[in-house]
């Protein structure tokens, strides 16, 4: 009798244990979300915030374009990369995230040549092919191509034309105090 009390007891005791660990299981997930699942949501992101890839070709800005998947682990590891780099130059290159499980975005799997990921092309301002980054690639690396884009010189270059540029003032059409009568 006291043997089958002492089982009753243990096995109480061992379901409180297991409920235990599993709750401080889960509260540790809960309060480290962000760390394990930050690059699964960096992706999710870039694809939902990503440029649509007509506008980005057409509007003479240079453009930064990755081929992705989000089960892709080489691509998990570079997103916190890519985010730093994207939020680094967003003003002055388009940041295009194609997935290649989106079938929408075959065609440009096709004229790219994607044959492994991620793929980051890199074009200047007239849309022409600068760089190619196949597989896991250093931040410098990329970042180095992007410098070499020369963005605000070539962005930019056809904006100016002394002959324009100074406002002249004209003194026809000036207001005093005694013009409003």
């Amino acid at each position: 009798m006291q043997s089958e009390s002492r089982d009753q007891l243990l096995n109480k005791n061992l379901k409180v244990i297991i409920v235990l660990l599993i709750s401080v299981f889960l509260t540790f997930l809960f309060l480290f979300r962000n760390l394990f699942f930050q690059s699964n949501f960096l992706l999710r992101s870039f694809g939902e915030l990503s440029v649509d890839p007509q506008i980005a070709f057409k509007n003479n800005k240079p453009t930064f374009l990755e081929f992705y998947a989000e089960w892709c682990e080489v691509c998990k590891e570079m997103a916190p990369k890519i985010s730093v780099l994207k939020n680094e130059y967003e003003k002055d290159i388009n940041f295009v995230f194609l997935n290649v499980d989106n079938q929408k975005w075959d065609n440009y799997l096709r004229k790219f040549n994607v044959n492994g990921i991620p793929q980051v092309n890199l074009f200047d301002g007239k849309g022409n092919l600068i760089s190619t980054f196949i597989g896991k690639q250093q931040e410098t690396t990329i970042r180095d191509s992007i410098d070499q884009l020369d963005i605000k010189a070539k962005f930019y270059e056809g904006n100016f034309n002394a002959e324009f540029s100074p406002i002249k003032e004209n003194k026809n059409y000036a207001v005093n105090p005694r013009s409003h009568g």
